[in-house]
């Protein structure tokens, strides 16, 4: 319940902001004034706005989702030497990393797991799973935190939303052309938008947003190395390796993922299967970050 009122308020947020900027833009329709036309310029407008506006709220909404859905308990005082560890490792490697501390939490699954999230690289949120902490050595633990400090510090949680966004904008904006296109030539509709363009533009949004999101996924893909390279230089390259190879070990025994799966594109392990597409992976194999740090 709680979940669904959640996606509910976060729907009405993106609308009433993306419905707010129109007005403000003084776009109305997107058909020209002789309700024949298309106009291009506010097409371009409407579908920049909207696609904008769902991934800079889902990114402003961030840390409140992440904290909410893996239900992270944020440590205030550490109420142990693990926890007083946690956080002193953390402001160690966010100083290093030339960020403001970020808030850090635990969270309950058995897979070794951290993420990273958050608008702001100064007010960041950092969190590893309960797994990490039992399983891994303190070592390979601040190499993991290094590697999250890491996306924090390359603004990655923004640019992934820009990019987003761009690509939000492309896919809406190509698949109304498109359903214009059908209706008008194809189907001779000649007064306002007939059912042909609603149902091609649906039709082309859900296969050209397929095709769209392997450039997000090769981007993801891109940002895991750097994280890689920023943790190997915060925390020492061995102990990054190290890291990472634990937990390639721990994916090749299965161990559970217990993250939601709208935590996953958060995580230091993707939770990716075999037999899934590379072009649609959000993190690179284990094997290849591995070689990349040894040879890179």
């Amino acid at each position: 319940m709680y979940r669904i009122g959640l996606f509910l308020a976060t729907n009405i947020a993106i609308i009433a902001i993306a419905s707010m900027s129109l007005r403000l833009l003084g776009v109305e329709s997107i058909l020209a004034n002789n309700g024949m036309d298309l106009d291009l310029r506010a097409l371009l407008i409407f579908c920049a706005v909207f696609g904008f506006a769902g991934s800079l709220v889902s990114l402003l909404l961030s840390k409140f989702i992440a904290k909410m859905s893996s239900r992270t308990q944020i440590i205030q005082q550490p109420q142990n030497a693990e926890q007083r560890w946690l956080l002193e490792t953390v402001a160690e490697l966010a100083k290093k990393a030339d960020i403001g501390m970020p808030e850090v939490g635990i969270f309950p699954a058995q897979q070794s797991n951290a993420f990273a999230t958050g608008w702001n690289r100064n007010k960041a949120l950092v969190a590893v799973s309960a797994g990490l902490l039992e399983r891994f050595s303190k070592d390979e633990v601040k190499a993991v935190l290094a590697h999250e400090i890491g996306h924090v510090a390359n603004g990655d949680m923004i640019t992934l939303a820009l990019v987003q966004g761009v690509i939000n904008t492309f896919v809406m904006f190509a698949a109304r052309v498109i359903g214009f296109f059908v209706d008008r030539v194809v189907l001779k509709n000649r007064a306002g938008l007939g059912l042909g363009y609603w149902i091609t533009t649906i039709i082309a949004e859900i296969c050209i947003g397929i095709l769209a999101s392997t450039i997000v996924m090769w981007f993801s893909r891109q940002r895991e190395f750097r994280a890689d390279k920023a943790g190997a230089q915060l925390a020492g390259r061995t102990a990054m390796i190290g890291a990472l190879q634990k937990l390639q070990a721990e994916t090749q025994s299965q161990v559970p993922n217990e993250m939601p799966d709208t935590m996953t594109a958060f995580g230091i392990s993707s939770g990716w299967k075999r037999k899934t597409s590379r072009l649609f992976m959000t993190h690179p194999p284990l094997e290849e970050r591995i070689e990349a740090l040894k040879y890179g």
